[in-house]
This record gives C-alpha cells, sequence and structure tokens, in this order.
C-alpha cells in the first residue's frame, strides 16, 4: 500500500528487456515494493548505487512507457507505523489517461485528463486519484475526462512540469469508489450513478 506521495525523483540508468534500473537516494532491499510512476514493482537486484525492479509484459501493455526514462517519481512502500498523509493507494494501475488540455488559473494550473469511459464512474468530485503515484483531487468530472488543479510546488517537482497535450499517463482510481460502486452494483442490469449511491446512503 501506498500514499501517493512521490519520496524522490530517481534516475532512469537503463530499461533491459524486462528490467527497470534506477539510481536514487532511497536504498530498498531485495523483494521489496516500490511504486515507479504509481505502479507496485518489486526490486529483485541491487548494486552499489543503483536497483532493479522488474516489469512484466503484462505491466508493460498496461504502463505509459514512454514515462519510463529520464527521471520518474518513486515511493516505497508504507511499513506499519508510518504516518498516513495523501490517499490509500494500492500501486494498481487502471488504464492510461492523455493530457487533453493545461490551462493556467492564477497561482495553479488545470490539467483536463480524460481517460477511458468504463473508468469513468470511478472518478467523483472531491474524490482522489493517482496520476503516474501523484495522490490528487478530482476538481470537477466532465464527460470521459476530468479536471485537477494543480499548485506550482507539485508541478516543479513532479512530471507534471514535463507532461503535454496528448501525453499519456499512468491512472488509478480511488479504491474506495471502486468498491462501493461495485458493492452497491452487485447482479443489477440497471447503470448505478453516484446520484443514486447518495440517495441509498442518504436514507440510513
Amino acid at each position: 500500500m501506498f500514499t501517493g506521495l512521490i519520496r524522490e525523483m530517481a534516475k532512469v540508468v537503463s530499461l533491459q528487456n524486462n528490467f527497470l534500473t534506477l539510481k536514487a537516494k532511497y536504498s530498498p532491499k531485495i523483494g521489496d515494493s516500490i511504486a515507479v510512476n504509481g505502479a507496485c514493482l518489486t526490486v529483485v537486484r541491487l548494486a552499489s548505487d543503483t536497483f532493479t525492479v522488474e516489469l512484466s509484459p503484462e505491466s508493460q501493455k498496461i504502463l505509459a512507457m514512454e514515462n519510463y526514462r529520464g527521471e520518474v517519481h518513486i515511493e516505497p512502500a508504507m511499513m506499519m507505523g508510518d504516518r498516513f498523509e495523501g490517499h490509500i493507494v494500492q500501486g494498481h494501475v487502471d488504464c492510461l489517461g492523455t493530457i487533453k488540455a493545461i490551462n493556467k488559473n492564477g497561482n495553479s494550473t488545470d490539467y483536463i485528463i480524460s481517460l477511458p469511459s468504463e473508468y469513468s464512474k470511478y472518478i467523483i468530485p472531491k474524490g482522489s486519484v493517482t496520476i503516474d503515484g501523484v495522490s490528487l483531487t478530482v476538481n470537477e468530472v466532465l464527460e470521459n475526462a476530468f479536471r485537477l488543479t494543480i499548485i506550482p510546488h507539485t508541478i516543479e517537482n513532479t512530471l507534471f512540469k514535463t507532461y503535454k497535450i496528448g501525453s499519456k499517463v499512468n491512472l488509478e482510481t480511488d479504491m474506495f469508489a471502486r468498491y462501493i460502486y461495485n458493492m452497491f452494483q452487485g447482479n443489477k442490469k440497471e447503470s448505478l450513478t453516484w446520484d443514486k449511491v447518495e440517495g441509498i446512503m442518504a436514507s440510513y
């Protein structure tokens, strides 16, 4: 489990076959889980100043592999007793999002990100979403898209400073939104909306 708060930006040393080698201040151990651009990966090799994680072919099909070069976000898995900040992130990327618009908004920047329609139901206003491992709040839900408002500190210290229109990003929806939706949906054939969920919750 992760929090979506980036530990540091690691440098990509190499990506060969299924092995991604990174250089970072953080020193993991063999077998440790670490989120790299939001994907939970396992450390399989250590060297004097680098570590290597392994990506399966399935992972490489799902992830935005073009972002696994230069620098990447890393976050070690939480340990029992760690201070819990951010939100609960599993490190299981649901799908790819696409940057559709980048607009200055006062002292912040709005990013409009589209996603496949089948995942839109898990995006809710003021809910959480993880973009390349960064925990963020959804400010507005659009049709098969959503708006994020990012402050300069986050942009300067993450891959957001490199994103352009058309950039692909790893996207993990809110775990609780997925669970709640599927719990209430059950085997019903009728579609479930968040308005209906709110109505159900208000009746208790």
